[in-house]
């Protein structure tokens, strides 16, 4: 029975040798493929690392630094010197600490020789109270204080959470990096990108392919984009698009503070809200007060009413609707085939919401503001048109030309048809004027004028109270037969082929017929006659050019005369 007892005991002792002989083989089998993984992932690692760090990687500066990886416990271990000295299996609650950072796990395997181990199951990364990353596996590197985690991983610190199935963490410099996908998640903002990297004492984040920033508020993507996990700020290093309920931006290059939610963007960046579009050389935005500011060379369009505002600044407040723009400021209407451009020192577009289903809208323009179309130019101080009722109202020493008439007055408005000239009406001191040659003209004064056109030409005018004329009856072939001096209270002119035709007095009217060899000297020109064709605008490019009256030619304002103003003070709130 003895004896018995003795072989039994004996047999069980070489099942176990066996037994652990077979797993050590197994290991030794998977230690041998697992560093030629590693090595390929590290280098490539490594090289990632060195590319992206602002300081240079080195390893003989990491193997001047290097410590010893102790085992603090585990449940079992096992070793076989003989057919792998440097390599121990650890088994159950496996504890190892390197420096400050202790790593836990179900199963190890300890290469001492290489100060090295491989994780497995429930793999604990800590360092402090403020950094833990967990994972399925971990290869940490004693040498190069590299860690290597795969599947399931999780980096904590803070209010910061990283996941991804395939992080390296670099110890030295502090740095986590993903290269198959992963998700950056803080208080306010979640990021996912095909590659990306981490760094907890500095809570900079760079991320690269596919990257997406989630907001309650807006949704950024991009190629290329920084971000700070404490300063909130996401930096624009690529074509990004930031797209929310009231509004859409591009840029290529900028920074965008989601805590402020202010944004400065470069390299042409472009702000697109209901329909309109503000693009400028840079930049800046602020979503919480609703406005934009856009700097040099700016073009703010306007797609729905087929305009658009150039200038050298320009601000927009979303909230109200409306625009204010200074520096070489220009104004564009398009929907026409003509396009009508004009420019003054200052420009503002400002919408007004009944609260009912009618919305309209001030444009104005102040001081020397000067326009031009093929077919109808103009000078005055300062402008305002309201598209409630389509009229455009000139202040100021107004003048206005068609062609070959001049009209002007104190205070000239005009009456819109589909951005085409529907009538015009000049008050006070009205003049209209047209020129034979430089010495005949056909002139017309009065107190107030009425011009009606037709496909943008002049075919009616009425001149009312105190009516003068000065005008030069023609043939059929231009020839001019005399010169008609008249006086009245009302008078209807009529043109064709934007030639005066025929005029008719209604009520009383006396005048005098004269040849045109005894016409004289003092009933030439009428007492308010003006011609001012040296200050009008003769192409796009001269409406920059301001060209005043000359001395004594001013008209004088009446005290009813008025032009509008703006308090800069009080943009936002336009």
């Amino acid at each position: 029975m003895t004896k018995r007892k003795s072989i039994d005991k004996r047999q069980d002792r070489h099942r176990r040798l066996l037994i652990g002989f077979l797993c050590l083989f197994a290991v030794c089998l998977v230690a041998q493929v697992r560093p030629t993984e590693r090595r390929g992932r590290q280098s490539d690692s490594l090289a990632v690392a060195v590319q992206d760090s602002s300081v240079p990687v080195s390893l003989d500066q990491r193997k001047n630094k290097k410590t010893k990886v102790y085992l603090l416990h585990a449940d079992r271990g096992e070793a076989d010197k003989r057919v792998r000295p440097d390599v121990q299996v650890l088994i159950g609650h496996v504890k190892f600490r390197h420096d400050s950072m202790y790593m836990d796990c179900d199963s190890a395997l300890l290469f001492e020789k290489t100060n090295s181990f491989e994780a497995f199951g429930h793999v604990v990364m800590q360092q402090g109270d403020t950094l833990f990353i967990y994972g399925d596996y971990l290869y940490y590197d004693g040498l190069t204080q590299i860690a290597q985690l795969r599947n399931n991983v999780k980096m904590i610190n803070r209010n910061t959470t990283l996941l991804t199935d395939s992080l390296n963490y670099d110890r030295l410099y502090d740095l986590g990096y993903y290269f198959e996908g992963g998700t950056l998640m803080d208080e306010d903002n979640v990021l996912t990108s095909d590659w990306g990297e981490y760094s907890p004492a500095t809570k900079q984040s760079v991320f690269n392919h596919d990257v997406k920033l989630v907001n309650p508020k807006f949704v950024l993507t991009s190629d290329t984009l920084r971000y700070n996990t404490f300063t909130k700020v996401a930096n624009i290093l690529g074509p990004s698009d930031i797209v929310s309920d009231n509004n859409h931006i591009y840029s290529e290059l900028g920074y965008y503070n989601t805590l402020t939610e202010q944004a400065e963007l470069l390299d042409r960046s472009v702000l697109t809200n209901q329909g309109k579009k503000l693009v400028g050389d840079s930049l800046f935005y602020d979503r919480k007060a609703g406005y934009g500011e856009a700097f040099d060379n700016v073009i703010m369009t306007d797609v729905v009413n087929k305009n658009l505002l150039t200038s050298d600044y320009c601000f927009y407040n979303e909230l109200t609707d409306s625009a204010f723009a200074t520096k070489r400021a220009v104004a564009v209407d398009y929907s026409q085939g003509d396009s009508l451009f004009m420019h003054g020192d200052t420009l503002q577009m400002v919408t007004y919401d009944l609260n009912t289903d009618s919305v309209y809208r001030l444009m104005k323009a102040y001081h020397k503001v000067r326009m031009f179309r093929t077919d109808v130019q103009g000078v005055c101080d300062s402008l305002v048109y309201n598209s409630k009722d389509s009229c455009m109202t000139m202040y100021r020493d107004p003048i206005l030309w068609n062609e070959g008439q001049q009209l002007l007055g104190e205070e000239i408005k005009i009456y819109m048809n589909d951005s085409t000239i529907d009538w015009a009406h000049i008050i006070n001191q009205a003049l209209t004027v047209e020129m034979k040659d430089s010495i005949h003209y056909n002139q017309v004064s009065g107190k107030e004028i009425k011009a009606y056109f037709v496909e943008g030409d002049m075919r009616h005018i009425e001149v009312i109270g105190n009516v003068l004329t000065a005008f030069y009856p023609e043939e059929k072939d231009s020839t001019m037969t005399g010169f008609n001096y008249l006086e009245g209270s009302v008078l209807h002119l009529y043109l064709k082929e934007r030639k005066m035709e025929k005029g008719v007095f209604i009520g009383k009217s006396n005048g005098t017929m004269y040849p045109m060899d005894q016409i004289p000297p003092d009933k030439l020109r009428l007492p308010t006659f003006s011609w001012f064709d040296y200050v009008r605008p003769l192409n796009k490019e001269d409406i920059f050019n301001w060209r005043g009256k000359k001395e004594g030619e001013k008209l004088k304002p009446t005290k009813t005369d008025q032009r509008p103003d703006i308090d800069r003070r009080n943009l936002i709130n336009m």
